[in-house]
């Protein structure tokens, strides 16, 4: 894929100042916009590299790593991809998606952690009650949160793998699921998880003495279908996770989606669901671009991938006994696992196309100092 012609670190730097200014953000959303507004620039540092074979330099600086930047999950998602493939179920799988309508969002915002905690543990008690009354069996789910529309806007909901596979009451493995058609009935899914999770809201709203300010809100809840989504069920294991592996390490908006920064605007593609997938362009001023970016930035060390049932490292671990197959046995660097993954060699010479490029120097974070040069092993 080409290079984006145009960033999300590009918004910030033209309208980050004005977008503080105006919204406030907090102390960890700073950090997270000043990481990626630093990703693979000077600021970081990096290391200089040079062609075995034309000799030309190349400096290579480093990443932000942070899970918000939309230039740090490629590689990651390949390798999530690559490290689950070995302990997926190999049985046909259910990719079924938890909403929760628009008319909750200001509660969201009260307390986005708990909201989404509190999101996590409904999903996976109603599939898990699904699972014993319809089967008899503790099922099991990965679930993936996402918080975002196609146009920015706060969205959230909860993609679950789900094998048709149960563990039972006499300690044996059974297949579950209609056929490959449907697992459970998604009227009655729907039904059970606003339940479950309004109940919870309710409770919530009720400690914190503001059930009578957002009654209305709760009230429409109430009358909103919900909607769940299941698609049919999945193939092969290293189907099943590849699938998966394209929601994991998404972020808000990809540098591709954007289309155009100018001095106030910022226009961006998305895929309009309520008709038939369109793609079609929207634009926002760069204050309220950042200000809905930063309505997806996560909570401080808020787990966004979980495992249940029987893809929990407590059962594979105990249940099953599979201590050995859990652990990660990588004997690949990093840069060996992007070239078999993603077909990248990351050391071949962008200039020449046939040498290697070999560290010579490391380059610091600020510019004054002097390149530090790699000391050369001798044989």
């Amino acid at each position: 894929m080409s290079r984006p012609r145009y960033e999300v670190a590009e918004v910030i730097e033209r309208f980050g100042k004005k977008f503080i200014e105006k919204h406030q953000p907090n102390g960890y959303q700073l950090r997270v916009l000043g990481a990626l507004s630093k990703c693979r620039t000077s600021a970081l540092g990096g290391h200089m590299y040079r062609c075995d074979h034309c000799g030309k330099d190349q400096i290579s600086y480093n990443s932000c790593r942070n899970r918000h930047c939309p230039k740090c999950q490629g590689s990651n998602q390949a390798f999530w991809v690559e490290d689950r493939i070995e302990h997926a179920y190999p049985v046909n799988h259910y990719h079924i998606v938890f909403t929760v309508p628009d008319t909750l969002h200001a509660i969201c915002m009260l307390d986005s952690k708990w909201f989404y905690n509190h999101l996590f543990a409904m999903v996976w008690d109603t599939l898990r009650s699904f699972g014993y009354t319809h089967y008899s069996v503790e099922s099991g789910a990965i679930c993936v949160l996402h918080t975002w529309g196609q146009n920015l806007s706060l969205h959230p909901h909860i993609h679950c793998l789900v094998p048709a596979l149960g563990y039972t009451l006499k300690g044996e493995m059974k297949h579950i699921g209609k056929g490959g058609k449907y697992l459970y009935p998604i009227n009655q899914l729907s039904d059970k998880f606003r339940g479950k999770f309004m109940a919870g809201v309710k409770s919530q709203l009720a400690k914190g003495g503001l059930l009578s300010q957002y009654r209305s809100s709760v009230e429409k809840a109430w009358s909103t279908p919900w909607v769940v989504f299941c698609e049919p069920s999945l193939g092969k294991p290293e189907h099943v996770v590849g699938y998966l592996g394209q929601y994991i390490h998404r972020v808000a908006i990809s540098n591709h989606r954007i289309m155009q920064v100018d001095d106030r605007n910022v226009r961006f593609m998305l895929k309009d669901n309520r008709d038939q997938g369109r793609v079609k362009t929207a634009t926002l001023t760069g204050e309220e671009f950042l200000r809905r970016f930063c309505l997806h930035i996560l909570p401080r060390r808020f787990v966004k991938i979980r495992y249940y049932g029987i893809y929990s490292t407590r059962f594979r671990t105990s249940i099953l006994n599979d201590k050995e197959k859990m652990v990660m046995k990588s004997v690949e660097t990093t840069i060996e696992r992007i070239a078999h993954l993603m077909g990248i060699d990351v050391r071949q010479c962008p200039i020449c196309k046939m040498g290697q490029l070999v560290p010579v120097a490391i380059v610091p974070r600020s510019r004054p100092p002097p390149l530090v040069l790699v000391p050369q092993l001798t044989n």
